[in-house]
């Protein structure tokens, strides 16, 4: 019993620093890749990708290793929550899916915007990555934060405030979604909001590692009462 007992408690520790490194590489990512300066014209953009060569393509790879960590945070708290056979539970996993799936695309595109040749491909990469951007408010965070709110309503991993702050969060990124349908560069103040999940994925990780030992003692409790009820 003690085994297991350490078992789950070192699951819920290791899937929070799954979070908390998630959430970390993603911020690094954002700082070291300053971004192409507004307006620029195509030579300005070949320029740019010419001096921030590197910066771009590690900003890429922590883009794209960070939102994996988040996911399988993601999964663990389904996984804890003992919702993987619950509509909540898969379509969690839809949305997680979905979330990775869209931010791919949008880190491909930055590795296509770094060649030079032909001259409008900077340009056009970077067309595209403002059109990805919608994706994220209209399908890919709304589908992650509703059901996986539900799940955390529904359980005592964490506390309820996180459930309900997911359902706020996959209503608010919806609303955007649909606010800034018809325009077809998003303005700053609205992709900045999207580094709020960052800070909820965050406060989520570090509560269950802070939590993990009142967890693993109810989900051994729970087991016990399953087993003795067999």
């Amino acid at each position: 019993m003690k085994t297991n007992l350490i078992s789950k408690r070192s699951f819920c520790i290791m899937s929070g620093l799954s979070g908390v490194v998630g959430v970390v590489l993603i911020f690094l990512s954002f700082s070291i890749n300053p971004g192409p300066p507004p307006g620029a014209s195509s030579a300005e953009l070949v320029k740019f990708g010419q001096q921030y060569y590197a910066s771009v393509l590690w900003g890429a790879w922590l883009q794209a290793v960070g939102p994996v960590l988040i996911v399988l945070f993601a999964f663990s708290l389904v996984h804890l929550a003992g919702a993987t056979l619950r509509l909540s539970g898969w379509m969690t996993f839809f949305g997680a899916t979905t979330l990775m799936t869209v931010s791919l695309i949008e880190i491909t595109f930055y590795m296509s915007a770094l060649h030079p040749d032909p001259p409008m491909m900077p340009y056009i990469s970077l067309k595209v990555i403002s059109a990805v951007q919608h994706l994220y408010f209209i399908v890919a965070a709304p589908s992650l934060f509703l059901p996986l709110g539900i799940v955390l309503v529904c359980s005592r991993i964490l506390p309820r405030l996180f459930g309900y702050a997911a359902l706020l969060l996959a209503a608010a990124f919806a609303a955007l979604g649909v606010i800034f349908l018809l325009t077809l560069t998003l303005p700053g103040k609205v992709t900045a909001f999207a580094g709020v999940q960052a800070l909820w994925w965050l406060a989520a990780a570090l509560t269950l590692i802070a939590r993990s030992g009142t967890i693993a003692n109810s989900l051994e409790t729970k087991d016990v009462a399953v087993s003795h009820a067999a």
